[in-house]
């Protein structure tokens, strides 16, 4: 589905992201792992060009792209193609929650109002906000609000979800009911890239586990070698000390 080779990106003398090659299958749940800094967020960025790679090539759905020299129009075309649901949610404050989820569709796409809020609101439901759809962003809590994000992402039927931390900015207490929504869509077949801290979501949800440090990817394998058959030392202390945290919480 997705096929990145040679990903490079600097930030003036910083290089963030070390030539990375990554392949994604339809269906495939991709759990990044990794320190902060390691560059997790800087790849998911590139890979919807909310960050321009200074090197690299994509092949998604058979057509090949220089991430560096992409067009506007190939970025589009590949941006509908995906979506991304941030860590702050940004949403529009001035916006209810059902226009939050129909502004892509109304504005971007220029689809018929009433179709648009047809699917909004379905949704809405899909991620249990059937109450919420004429509330504002400030009426909500952390977890209602990011649920009402991946309603948008969800509003384009897109082939692809990139998740950039989904629930760091959630208290502890709001975190599963995130997760369990993102559980859902997995269990449904969508593809998903999901850079999380979180390793029980990463445990049972994921289908396969990418560490990064230091701007490389260190390992890429199926979730259950990665958690239970690990050699490198690295990251088995990684995994050490994320899950010590979480016994701490």
């Amino acid at each position: 589905m997705i096929e990145i080779k040679g990903i490079r990106k600097s930030f003036g003398d910083l290089e963030v992201l070390k030539g990375l090659d990554l392949n994604i299958e339809k269906g495939d749940v991709v759990a990044i792992l990794g320190p902060s800094g390691s560059g997790k967020t800087t790849l998911l960025r590139c890979l919807n060009f909310l960050e321009k790679a200074d090197e690299g090539t994509m092949i998604f759905d058979g057509q090949e792209f220089d991430m560096h020299s992409a067009s506007r129009k190939t970025i589009h075309e590949i941006r509908i193609k995906t979506s991304f649901v941030f860590q702050q949610f940004n949403l529009f404050s001035n916006k209810t929650v059902l226009e939050n989820v129909t502004l892509g569709l109304t504005v971007a796409r220029k689809m018929d109002k009433h179709k648009a809020e047809e699917i909004g609101k379905n949704l809405l439901d899909k991620v249990g906000l059937s109450d919420k759809y004429e509330a504002y962003p400030n009426q909500l809590s952390g977890g209602q609000q990011q649920r009402v994000g991946i309603a948008r992402a969800l509003a384009t039927d897109p082939e692809i979800i990139y998740f950039d931390e989904p629930t760091s900015a959630l208290d502890p207490e709001l975190i599963g009911e995130v997760l369990a929504v993102i559980k859902e869509l997995a269990d449904e077949g969508m593809t998903m890239l999901v850079v999380t801290h979180e390793m029980n979501f990463a445990k049972h949800v994921s289908k396969k586990v990418i560490f990064m440090d230091e701007g490389n990817i260190i390992a890429s394998m199926p979730t259950e070698q990665f958690f239970n058959e690990q050699k490198n030392e690295r990251i088995r202390n990684f995994i050490k000390s994320i899950e010590h945290k979480g016994e701490q919480k």
